[in-house]
């Protein structure tokens, strides 16, 4: 059975339509990743930027 151009030209489109698609579902579920592991980044910044804060109380109460 030969395929014809068109049904070749037609199966190349829909395959790369297909690898878009898949594509933008990776693409997604990354940016889902790198989204957490910056809400994890900030939390962290946030619990060190608590803790120099009291280190800095504390250091200038033992100044004085």
């Amino acid at each position: 059975m030969v395929m014809e151009l068109a049904e070749v030209i037609l199966a190349v489109i829909i395959g790369t339509l297909a690898a878009i698609v898949y594509s933008l579902r990776v693409l997604i579920l990354v940016e889902r990743r790198v989204a957490s592991m910056e809400n994890n980044i900030q939390r962290m910044t946030a619990k060190v930027l608590k803790e120099e804060t009291v280190i800095e109380r504390a250091v200038k109460k033992k100044r004085h």
